[in-house]
């Protein structure tokens, strides 16, 4: 349905020189309502199963919270790949094992403080904290804390004007609200987000809320990181999902163009539609996606405990060394040690069987202080990131 552009023009403070025409977004939810019939209701209901059953996951996995944590880490890959970032999940995985080098640090950095705010944000919702301004300007403070963007305004709303694509205000793509009507379009958010003036319903809502937010572009930098983080949250806040597994990052990805157009589309002419169209596609997509990897990992464990206690000469110990890597996927001697309570030789004993069967593989080259992979586990992980 095509309703017309969804916020009113208004005149900015003029920068250099030119005359700057921002976009105020109307409240939500749009008006006309919503129509939500036909094919785009047959998306949306294959939408809520799919999250259902991806919900269910706990019934696969001995652990959710592995699944959960290595999926917030893909997820910070991906989110901080769309903004430029070359890290793959490989090199933040080795960056939270404190052997990272070369040129991708600073990269890896930023991925690794993706992954920290979005941890930080679901601790904040378990203990029932509100989903507000507030807690995104938290989220904020953490994903510039340092490095490139920690001369952005870290944790607070942007007191000068912002645009997106061109080199200048005057050619740009779009022009977001100005500072100035930052406080009211961001509080307009947040009531809309806990159904004033009116319920909605909880995929509806976080589709709208993406675009909305984008729309208001409230900070300097990292709003499309923290956008795509704001889809999880209402998720998991309005208790649609338990858990925060389900992450668009990579169909906004492959459909990178697609995904700009019609948030564009929203903006000038009004059709939300299309971009629920779109985004209950990718819900659909992607929690069907995240629901095989996890049976594929839930048998791969199965399969390789079992094989381990058939041929390994050491099972006890072999197992062990196999439960730490299920939680770190990239490991070195010392840190097995740590995890595990073995000595160096009975690690390194059950770590060679284990490559001699193929699970693991050394990723270092080095003679001295090698780094090993679980090798099929990274491979499930990685899919989409490269």
């Amino acid at each position: 349905m095509l309703r017309g552009p969804t916020g009113r023009i208004a005149p900015s403070q003029p920068l250099g020189g030119e005359q700057v025409r921002a976009f105020i977004p109307f409240q939500l939810p749009p008006n006309p309502a919503l129509d939500i019939s036909g094919d785009l209701r047959e998306l949306y209901d294959a939408a809520l199963v799919a999250i259902g059953r991806l919900d269910s996951v706990s019934t696969l996995l001995p652990d959710t919270s592995l699944f959960l944590h290595n999926f917030i880490r893909k997820e910070a890959v991906l989110s901080s790949q769309i903004e430029g970032t070359q890290s793959s999940l490989s090199d933040l995985l080795l960056f939270e094992l404190d052997s990272a080098s070369g040129e991708s640090v600073s990269d890896v950095r930023d991925v690794s403080r993706y992954a920290q705010a979005l941890e930080h944000g679901m601790h904040r919702l378990a203990e029932g904290f509100p989903l507000s301004s507030r807690l995104l300007r938290e989220l904020h403070s953490i994903l510039l804390a340092q490095g490139r963007g920690s001369d952005k305004q870290p944790g607070s709303f942007r007191s000068t004007q912002n645009w997106i694509g061109g080199t200048r205000p005057g050619n740009a793509l779009f022009v977001p609200p100005p500072p100035e009507e930052l406080a009211a379009c961001m509080a307009d958010l947040e009531r809309f987000v806990h159904d004033q003036p009116t319920k909605t319903p909880t995929l509806v809502k976080a589709a709208l809320a993406h675009v909305q937010f984008e729309t208001i572009h409230p900070f300097l930098d990292g709003n499309g990181r923290l956008g795509r983080m704001l889809i999880p949250m209402i998720m998991v806040s309005d208790g649609l999902m338990k858990d925060p597994l389900l992450y668009l990052s990579v169909y906004f990805k492959q459909h990178r163009a697609r995904y700009y157009e019609l948030l564009q589309r929203v903006r000038m002419d009004g059709d939300w539609e299309a971009w629920l169209e779109f985004f209950f596609e990718g819900v659909r997509a992607t929690a069907q996606g995240a629901f095989a990897a996890a049976r594929a990992l839930a048998d791969m464990f199965q399969k390789d405990r079992k094989v381990l206690q058939e041929l390994s000469a050491a099972p006890g110990s072999a197992l062990r060394v196999h439960e730490a890597l299920q939680k770190r996927a990239i490991q070195n001697i010392a840190s097995l040690r740590r995890a595990t309570g073995l000595s160096a030789p009975t690690v390194q004993a059950a770590v060679s069987r284990m490559e001699e069967l193929g699970m693991v593989v050394e990723l270092s080259g080095k003679l001295r202080g090698k780094l090993y992979g679980y090798r099929q586990y990274l491979q499930i992980l990685e899919a989409g990131t490269s």
